[in-house]
């Protein structure tokens, strides 16, 4: 009977694809541009369920594949793909329902543009995360630029044309490394005997991974880490993120944080075990990794002091926080529970953190930060929405990412990596210190002269608001038994890949 729902779940995986596209043809033809985010929400919501129906499956038959392996999932990719559509996709295209009504753009002609490029990052950023061929793989992540470059433009300001441009020859460029270092564990998987089209399936690489040939598969992961950590954001190749999160509407800012950087973090996961096994020496893949996950998470902290611009400042935040969840995979498998927990955790966070963010950037007028003087008395659900974000984000107790950076510290110490748990300890505290200050100023600062208050605040967008920082307490608090049994067969599905 399993085997028969197995074999139902593996041809679903069309779906990743199906629905998008058809959400495409759908926004194409309306007349009306309300519909636009309508359908982006609806066709949300079934790649979300989809993902669960996928979920409920994958602790029985361990990995989904169709197609000759062309399309494969497992654990870890399921965990990704649940933190893509339900978490990012389906609260963002809920809160794009209201987010575009506010900003005056409901042409039909920017809406169905919109929508287009909307669609099209969700179902790039899902081949990414159900490729098992890493050359798929690739042309995916070279897509989600294309789609996603053009959501940048709000205004078409040469602030957000020059943001845009940026982060298309930035990650163009990335890219290009990614696509030599594809080229490279391809080469070695043939010089380990893999013919055709297996030479570039993850699974057929990883079963010869003790004939590939090292000085490849070394080279070949540090022009991926290089190409695809410039799109992950990972300092110092991280200069295209602040200004387009900074320039983009809410909603894209939110995508870009809460996802588009975990894709292009995935895509480098994928390798690092084998990189690791057949590297010469073994682990020097993970020292690489650790270098730049604290690299990330000091320049962040340099950078973040020096912020006037609340998005701006959020976009540092997701470098720090981009630099946790690699320090945590470079700590092999005892860690890589901690920053499966902060992926989760940094989504939900970030996606709310710019939701505030953006919306009081309308209402105000201004994202520099100290019109955001207390904003929780003038916009009570916005205000202070942001301010427990800014909160949660920080990895203050009791909230989730307190629970995941522990997590990540306790697998530091295990470990004996103390030199960079105390650079790592340094970062995290500056960022602590500076994003607390502006949570206090949101909340109990006199308010800027001028500053209304009056406005409307639907139940949806104060769910959207609320709904994920009751979330972040929750599992600050208490963990499911079911979230830390998937995590654990993910990071298993990782580490053991075969």
């Amino acid at each position: 009977m399993m085997e028969f729902f197995g074999r139902i779940g593996a041809e679903l995986l069309w779906g990743y694809l199906a629905i998008p596209v058809l959400a495409i043809v759908f926004i194409l033809l309306v007349r009306r541009p309300r519909l636009v985010p309508i359908i982006a929400s609806i066709a949300s919501f079934l790649e979300a369920a989809l993902s669960m129906i996928i979920a409920s499956l994958i602790p029985a038959v361990k990995k989904l594949t169709t197609f000759g392996e062309l399309f494969t999932v497992d654990a870890f990719s399921v965990w990704h793909l649940l933190v893509l559509t339900l978490i990012v996709f389906l609260s963002a295209s809920l809160f794009s329902l209201s987010y575009f009504n506010k900003e005056h753009i409901l042409e039909l002609k920017k809406m169905k543009r919109f929508g287009v490029l909307w669609m099209g990052a969700l179902g790039t950023m899902s081949l990414v995360l159900i490729s098992g061929n890493i050359g798929i793989m690739w042309v995916s992540i070279e897509a989600t630029t294309l789609f996603t470059a053009f959501l940048i433009i709000r205004d078409d300001s040469a602030a957000s044309l020059e943001a845009m441009w940026k982060y298309i020859i930035m990650c163009s460029v990335g890219v290009a490394f990614a696509f030599i270092g594809t080229l490279l564990i391809a080469a070695a998987a043939q010089q380990a005997g893999l013919v055709g089209n297996d030479a570039l399936l993850l699974s057929k690489i990883y079963s010869v991974k003790e004939q590939l040939n090292p000085v490849l598969v070394m080279a070949g992961f540090i022009f991926l880490l290089i190409g695809y950590g410039t799109k992950a954001g990972l300092a110092p190749l991280h200069n295209w993120l602040p200004d387009a999160h900074s320039q983009a509407p809410a909603p894209v800012s939110a995508m870009f944080s809460g996802f588009l950087l975990n894709t292009a973090l995935y895509s480098i996961l994928r390798f690092l075990p084998l990189a690791d096994a057949a590297g010469a020496p073994p682990g020097r893949a993970l020292d690489i990794m650790m270098f730049l996950g604290v690299l990330s998470v000091l320049i962040a902290a340099a950078f973040i002091v020096f912020q006037k611009d609340a998005k701006r400042m959020l976009a540092y935040c997701s470098v720090e926080n981009m630099g946790i969840i690699v320090l945590g995979y470079s700590l092999g498998p005892i860690g890589t529970m901690g920053a499966l927990f902060h992926t989760l955790n940094h989504s939900i966070a970030k996606t709310g953190g710019f939701f505030t963010a953006g919306k009081l950037g309308q209402l105000i007028g201004s994202n520099h930060l100290t019109e955001f003087d207390g904003a929780a008395k003038t916009y009570p659900v916005w205000g202070i929405g942001l301010a427990v974000s800014l909160l949660a984000l920080t990895g203050a107790a009791p909230f989730a990412l307190f629970v995941s950076e522990f997590q990540i510290i306790k697998a530091a110490v295990d470990s004996g990596k103390f030199a960079a748990l105390i650079l790592f300890l340094i970062g995290t505290i500056i960022v602590f210190i500076v994003m607390l200050r502006h949570a206090i100023r949101i909340a109990w600062n006199p308010v800027p002269a001028g500053h209304t208050g009056k406005m409307q605040v639907s139940v949806l967008e104060a769910l959207l608001v609320f709904i994920p920082l009751g979330l972040l307490l929750v599992l600050g608090l208490w963990q499911p038994g079911f979230i830390h049994e998937f995590i654990e067969q993910a990071s298993g599905a990782l580490w053991g890949m075969k």
